[in-house]
This record gives C-alpha cells, sequence and structure tokens, in this order.
C-alpha cells in the first residue's frame, strides 16, 4: 500500500468502504430512540431556525470534547461541570449568539436554559448539556428564548434531525449530517452526526460543534476514549482559518437500544465503533473545510514517510494553514515551492529530522518535485485540475514511515469581506434579537445615484431581449449561491429580460455514482456514460437538480417551469463520437430545438428551465453536455446574451498567475484553442461559445459562479466581473 494511502487508513481517516460500515441518509434522528427539533427561537432576526434539541428519553452513557481555548463560552463552561457525569440525556444548541464574555449573566442565562429544558423534559437539570456558537460579547435575548423554550421541547420528533442540523448554521452555508450502520457483537447499531463549522477552525479543537448519537450499548469511559482518539484524527486536523473558536464543543450520547454487549474494554467491537464515529467525524471535517468562510475549493493534505505520527500531523496541519498556500489554491497556482517551504520551515523552527530535499510533491496526483529538483508538468493542465472543487496535495517524505491527512480550503476575497464586516453586520435590536445589518442603506446618496444610474441604463437596454445561462459549478452546491442565483434569475425577469436557464449537475452525479460504487471517466471533460449509469444520470439531472432548481426559482415567483429535452422533442440528438474516435456511450450532440416550443413558453413569462437529457433516434435517451445545449438554445431563440457559469473568474492567459482576460474576440479563441491553452471543461465550452457566435449571439459571457450574484454584475455595471467573448471587440460601457 502506498504511504498516502496508509495515511487514510492509519494516522488518517478510516475509509467508509470497509466492509464494517455501512453509510446511511439521515440526521441525528436516524438513531433509534432519539428526538430533535430545530425551530426560530427569536435569537436571529428573519424567522431562521436558531435553537435546536436532540433529546434521548432512555438514559444515555455521554462524552464530550471541549475546547482548549482559555476564553470558554458560558455554554461551555456549564457543560463541562454536566458532563463529568457521563449520564447526559438532552443537548440545547443554539446560533447567532456565542453567549461568551458576557459575564455573571452569561453564566446564569446557560443554568437557567439547562433547567429549564430538564423541567420540561423531567430529568435532572446536570443531564443537560448546552452549546451555543455566533457572535461573541452580546447577550442572549433570554425573554425570547424563555418563550421559545416549551415550542422547542414540544416540537421533538423522531424526524427532527434535519431541521436541528439547520439551526445550529452560522456562517455556514449548508446543514452538515450524516449517519453509519455498523455490526456490534451481532446487533446492528446506527452513529449519527450532526456538525455546523465554516470559519474559526483550527486544531485543539477544529469542530466548532459536532454532536453524535448511537444506539450502540457502551460505557462511558470506552465512548470518551473513542471520542477523544476520533477528534484527534479528524477534527484536529481540519483547519480553515487557524484561529481557534471558544466554544468548540464535540457531544456524544450513546442510549444502548441496539442490545449489543456493553462495550467497556479494548477489542474488535471498540475498534468497530472507533472506525465508524472515524469516518463519520473525517466526512464532517471534509465537509467544513470545503464549506469554509469564502471558500470556492476543499483541500486535503498528506504527508507520508514521516519520522512520527506527530510530525506527520504538525506538517500536514503546517501546509493547510500557510496563508501562502491557501492563496495559491483560490488562484489555482501549482505553487509547489510554497507546500515545500511551509514544510521546511515547520521542520527547522521544531527541529524535526526532515530532510525536505528528498521529499517528493504531488499536486492532484501530478509530481511537481522529486529527487531534489522541479518535474516539468503541463502547466496550464494542472491549473484547470486545480479549480476543481478539491484538490489533493501530497507530501511524500523519505524519514520515516508515519502518514497524516489534514485538511482545509482556500484562502478567499470572501473570506475577508465576511470577516471585515462580521460584528459591524451584526446589531442588536431592542428586543434583544441579533439581525444583519444591510450596509447599503449607509452609503453616501452620491454613491447610490451613480450606482442606480449604471444601472438602470442598462436595464433600459436589456428589456425584451433574451438572455441564456447555463448554471454549474459550485453555484449549485452551495445553498448561499444557489439563493443568489435564484434571486439573479428572478431580477432579470423583472426588469423585463426574458432569462432562459440550462443546468448541469456533474457534482451531484459524481456523489451519486460514488455511492453506488461506479466511478466516471471523462475525456476532454465529457464525461463516458454507458447504458447503466445513464438512469442514474437521468434522475439526477431531471428528477432532482431540476426540480428543486425550479422549486428555488418559483419561491421568488419567478413562474419556472422544469423540462427534460426530451419533453415535446426539446432537444433532438445524435450519438458524439469523440474527435479522437473514442466511443464515449450514451452521449449526444443537439441536432434540433423545438424553437416553437420554448418561445411560447417565453410569450406567457414563463421561465424555462432545462435539463440537458436530449431524446435520440429510436426514443433513445442521451446525456449531452449543458455547454453544448445552452449554445443551441441561445442560437435558436435568437438569443442577444448566452451566459456560462463557472468555477473559474472566467477566461485566463496562459500567464504564471493566470490573470482574468476580460475581452476576447472569437479569432483570439480560436488561436488559444489552436495552442492548447485551452483544456479540459474549459475546452468543451470554449467550442460551444464559437458556435453560439456563429450562430449570431452577440456576447458570450464566462463568469465566476463561486461569487454571488456575477449575473447581476456583470450585466448592469460597466466594468463587469468576468470575461466577455464576441465576434468583434467594442467598448467596454456598451451594453
Amino acid at each position: 500500500m502506498e504511504r498516502a494511502d496508509r495515511a487514510r487508513h492509519g494516522a488518517g481517516v478510516p475509509l467508509s468502504r470497509v466492509p464494517e460500515i455501512e453509510w446511511l441518509d439521515g440526521g441525528i434522528t436516524a438513531v433509534p430512540g432519539f428526538l430533535a427539533a430545530g425551530l426560530a427561537g427569536g435569537i436571529k432576526a428573519g424567522g431562521k431556525k436558531d435553537m435546536a434539541l436532540i433529546h434521548s428519553p432512555t438514559p444515555t452513557r455521554s462524552g464530550a470534547v471541549f475546547t482548549s481555548n482559555q476564553v470558554k463560552g458560558a455554554p461551555v463552561q456549564v457543560s463541562m461541570e454536566h458532563a463529568r457525569s457521563g449520564a447526559m440525556q438532552a443537548i440545547l444548541a443554539s446560533s447567532g449568539c456565542s453567549n461568551v464574555c458576557t459575564g455573571e449573566r452569561g453564566v446564569k442565562d446557560a443554568r437557567e436554559m439547562a433547567k429549564t429544558v430538564a423541567d420540561l423534559l423531567h430529568i435532572p437539570t446536570a443531564h443537560v448539556l448546552i452549546a451555543a456558537t455566533g457572535v461573541i460579547g452580546v447577550p442572549l435575548p433570554m425573554d425570547r428564548v424563555r418563550s421559545a423554550l416549551p415550542k422547542l421541547v414540544k416540537a421533538l420528533s423522531p424526524q427532527g434531525g434535519h431541521a436541528a442540523a439547520e439551526a445550529i448554521m452560522t456562517t455556514d452555508t449548508r446543514p452538515k449530517m450524516a449517519a453509519r450502520e455498523v455490526v456490534l457483537g451481532g446487533k446492528q447499531a446506527v452513529i449519527a452526526c450532526i456538525a455546523k463549522g465554516s470559519g474559526m477552525l483550527a486544531p485543539q479543537l477544529a469542530t466548532t460543534l459536532a454532536i453524535v448519537a448511537t444506539d450502540a450499548a457502551v460505557t462511558p469511559r470506552a465512548l470518551q476514549e473513542v471520542l477523544g482518539r476520533a477528534v484527534q484524527k479528524t477534527f484536529n486536523m481540519l483547519t480553515v482559518d487557524g484561529e481557534m473558536s471558544t466554544n468548540d464543543t464535540v457531544l456524544a450520547l450513546a442510549n444502548g437500544l441496539a442490545g449489543n454487549p456493553r462495550i467497556g474494554e479494548a477489542g474488535p467491537d471498540l475498534e468497530v465503533l472507533e472506525a465508524a464515529v472515524s469516518d463519520l467525524f473525517g466526512e464532517m471535517a471534509r465537509a467544513m473545510a470545503a464549506d469554509g468562510e469564502g471558500a470556492t475549493r476543499m483541500a486535503e493534505v498528506v504527508v507520508a514517510g514521516a519520522p512520527s505520527d506527530e510530525i506527520a500531523r504538525d506538517c500536514a496541519r503546517s501546509v493547510a494553514s500557510s496563508p501562502l498556500v491557501k492563496a495559491a489554491l483560490f488562484g489555482a497556482d501549482p505553487n509547489w515551492g510554497r507546500v515545500l517551504a511551509t514544510v521546511g520551515a515547520r521542520a527547522g523552527s521544531r527541529g524535526w529530522p526532515i530532510d525536505p530535499y528528498r521529499a517528493r510533491v504531488a499536486v492532484q496526483g501530478v509530481t511537481v518535485f522529486d529527487k531534489g529538483a522541479p518535474v516539468e508538468f503541463e502547466r496550464d493542465a494542472l491549473k484547470a485540475r486545480m479549480r476543481e472543487t478539491r484538490v489533493d496535495l501530497l507530501i511524500a517524505l523519505a524519514d520515516g514511515e508515519a502518514c497524516a491527512t489534514a485538511w482545509g480550503c482556500d484562502l478567499s476575497y470572501d473570506y475577508i469581506r465576511i470577516n471585515a464586516d462580521y460584528t459591524s453586520m451584526i446589531v442588536q435590536k431592542p428586543d434583544g434579537m441579533l439581525a444583519k445589518e444591510e450596509r447599503v442603506a449607509n452609503y453616501s446618496p452620491a454613491f447610490k445615484r451613480t450606482l442606480l444610474v449604471e444601472a438602470l441604463k442598462y436595464i433600459s437596454a436589456f428589456s425584451g431581449q433574451i438572455a441564456v445561462i447555463k448554471y454549474g459549478g459550485a453555484a449549485m452546491v452551495k445553498e448561499s449561491l444557489k439563493e443568489a442565483f435564484a434571486e439573479d434569475v428572478t431580477l432579470l425577469k423583472r426588469v423585463g429580460l426574458k432569462p432562459v436557464v440550462v443546468h448541469g449537475g456533474a457534482l451531484e452525479i459524481n456523489r451519486t455514482l460514488e455511492r453506488l460504487g461506479e466511478r466516471s471517466e471523462f475525456v476532454d471533460g465529457l464525461r463516458v456514460t454507458d447504458a447503466a449509469s445513464l438512469p442514474v444520470i437521468e434522475m439526477v439531472l431531471t428528477g432532482k437538480v431540476n426540480q428543486e432548481l425550479v422549486a428555488l426559482l418559483n419561491a421568488r415567483d419567478a413562474g419556472a417551469v422544469g423540462l427534460s429535452g426530451k419533453d415535446g422533442r426539446l432537444l433532438e440528438a445524435q450519438r458524439l463520437v469523440h474527435e479522437s474516435g473514442r466511443d464515449l456511450g450514451q452521449v449526444g450532440e443537439v441536432t434540433a430545438v423545438n424553437t416553437e416550443f420554448l418561445r411560447m413558453l417565453l410569450e406567457k413569462d414563463y421561465v424555462p428551465v432545462i435539463s440537458p437529457i436530449g431524446l435520440g433516434p429510436g426514443g433513445v435517451s442521451l446525456s449531452i453536455n449543458a455547454d453544448d445545449v445552452a449554445a443551441h438554445v441561445a442560437t435558436a431563440l435568437g438569443a442577444k446574451k448566452l451566459i456560462y457559469l463557472t468555477d473559474v473568474a472566467g477566461l485566463l492567459d496562459s500567464s504564471p498567475d493566470g490573470e482574468l482576460v476580460r475581452q476576447v474576440t472569437a479569432d483570439d479563441l480560436r488561436r488559444r484553442l489552436a495552442a492548447g491553452s485551452i483544456t479540459g471543461g474549459m475546452k468543451i465550452k470554449a467550442y460551444s461559445i464559437l458556435e453560439a457566435l456563429s450562430g449570431g449571439v452577440e456576447r458570450v459571457h464566462i463568469l465566476d459562479g463561486r461569487q454571488p450574484h456575477t449575473v447581476i454584475a456583470e450585466l448592469f455595471t460597466d466594468r463587469g466581473v468576468g470575461t466577455l467573448v464576441q465576434l468583434q471587440p467594442s467598448a467596454p460601457a456598451a451594453p
């Protein structure tokens, strides 16, 4: 086994493909005997969920791990006292206000919350744990909390896991929850977890809030040992910004309803339980890294061949924490020098017996440094791969056998914005509720006047035009970006444009196929699709992604209509054979678009939302690249604008730093393709753009879907934010 693989099995995280562990869907209430609830208790404004409760009517054994920060919130202080009994039955968690540095009042409020919940559940106060996350230095609005607690207890339900996971979010863009099933002593047992974490994540203890429930029978001592070792291998190997929170907490409850022989000593059952808990925590850690504040991609850093586990962990965390490495990740820059320098600096400052010159460094599986010297590699191709949502870094040392894995993310502009504005945007209203201040209200009249004038001239110019938008990449994954996109489309319609949306769904398809034990092969960004995987792809695109997007748009009264390319023979297609002659399977290319059908919908003021499944000869389904579909639809409708939302800032030049190209002509694009400087998924997009331009589309925009409201910013501002492609150059200010 390669050292990098051993890092995931040994000092890293056990893979859930081992036969003892089965993945389950659902939140914490997937565990028999547990109830949960989540609701809006009045801590946050806007009716957002901010209070969660997890309860086992059956007495439990418990374990807990808390932050090592000397500035501890009142909830941590109270929970540390209660956790000593090892017999918890309820966990009350809240978000929006961390109840930190609020003096004696804060501790009094935390104790009151624990007692109120205990009285309502008819359990001892010492059997209730308190957890909180949010702004520091602001007292809880206790009048609202007091009135919400009875409602929260009444809402407890075996279906309340998802609501509880939502209620503990702060800057998270999506809830984090997962479950596993194992066999212990011949009995099936379930372990589930909900977690929150986005910013202020750093080792010792990088968890913010994580709550684990299981029906396994286990002693408090054994559960505590499992929890400690699992945290060491997972959450303590996670860093988003190197900043430790005041309230980080991991709590575990075990009600024993599985009926297995109680686990108390070392043995096979304890090993299986620990592997499952570590696997869950590993998934949560990766989710937190991917959802880091402002993050556009997650990084997994593996250090192998280290003299000891301690050294391996230290070096892996240092690389994942390095601002220089994180900035390079954001820029999709394969700057291996920063990676190696970080390891060397750590070894020098700590006196580790490491020789970095003997190391091998690989980025996305591509070796970039080996045997003391750089290794030649295709820079543009590697940069393209580094724009994926996950980047793998391997540092294979030659100084021992120890391995470790750490997780982190890139450092984006949005991280600075979120944290620069964090406390100035959160205000406490007279009734004690916390709300986000609309900063634009503070802008000067002159600024607002300029902004409106600039936007209105574009609104006037675009009124009545058709704009086709290809929606894909990170914009389809993060909840905040999905909501921003839905708002953009709705606003476009309200100011007189006629939007048509064509969506992809590659990331969701990848996840679904992986759950089924299948891995996809890509040729120049095209997924090779066999007859067995096509129904899965069609189900994900048309049955899941399309319906969710339509619901999101219609929640804003956009008048969206979901369509498969097969509906009304909207997209007729033929089998596509790659230029190399490679058979791609059930992959198609568009041959005809039912323009009359689409125009009918647009005339009725609907927003068509198209899934890229086409109708082939004989009525067979064909999977079509969404970029190709968008180009053909735009051409068929005579659209003036075609917009591609993707996972890069736009078209990047071939300079070492990959600078954004703001304008490019069709001839320029052809030259770049001929030179081989455009590869992977961008290559398909480029060919689609050229086809659209030759078909009469006047302007094509390539936009960064990782940033909110880029469609509005590109269309309604002079400078724009992405790359504009057209047949001939024009002045930037022309709409």
